[in-house]
């Protein structure tokens, strides 16, 4: 499975992807510099393989990510980094909320026949949980005319060492 991130610069993308993979997806010297991505990162996990019961044993699963720029000047990269998924993890981040790259994201993600997303809501252990679920609202809102209406929804602090 190929999982394609998606969300607003800043809004913890690349960080999401390094807490889950142990990989620092910005690579290139100015990406350090910045502290944005500029290309596409690429990272995988390996997760054991559900027990299909009395079938032999099958090997771990390999989940790709393709970590995409949240930047405006970047949406062309994003774009190229969207085809071609299979499951988009969008990211909104709790203390900023839907931002105008979130929506042209989705946008993207419509264009591109997307039908299968979970969103994470990253920093939750930066705002109170009221704002939290003011930000899932947000999110269910612009979803909601989508295919990925039913999208779960996850709270993360994916800067945490244990998150």
């Amino acid at each position: 499975m190929i999982v394609g991130t998606a969300g607003h610069i800043d809004h913890g993308k690349t960080t999401l992807v390094r807490a889950l993979t142990g990989v620092d997806t910005d690579r290139l010297p100015e990406e350090k510099k910045r502290g944005i991505s500029i290309e596409l990162g690429y990272a995988f996990l390996d997760v054991p393989a559900r027990d299909g019961g009395a079938a032999a044993p099958t090997q771990p699963q390999r989940i790709g990510f393709i970590d995409v720029p949240g930047h405006e000047k970047f949406i062309h990269t994003m774009a190229a980094g969207a085809v071609g998924i299979d499951h988009a993890l969008l990211v909104v981040a709790a203390d900023d909320g839907v931002m105008p790259q979130t929506l042209e994201h989705v946008q993207i993600l419509q264009l591109l026949g997307i039908r299968s997303a979970s969103v994470a809501i990253t920093k939750a252990d930066c705002v109170p949980p009221e704002r939290v679920a003011q930000v899932q609202e947000e999110v269910r809102a612009i979803l909601s005319v989508t295919a990925m209406a039913e999208a779960p929804l996850l709270a993360t602090a994916a800067a945490q060492p244990d998150a």
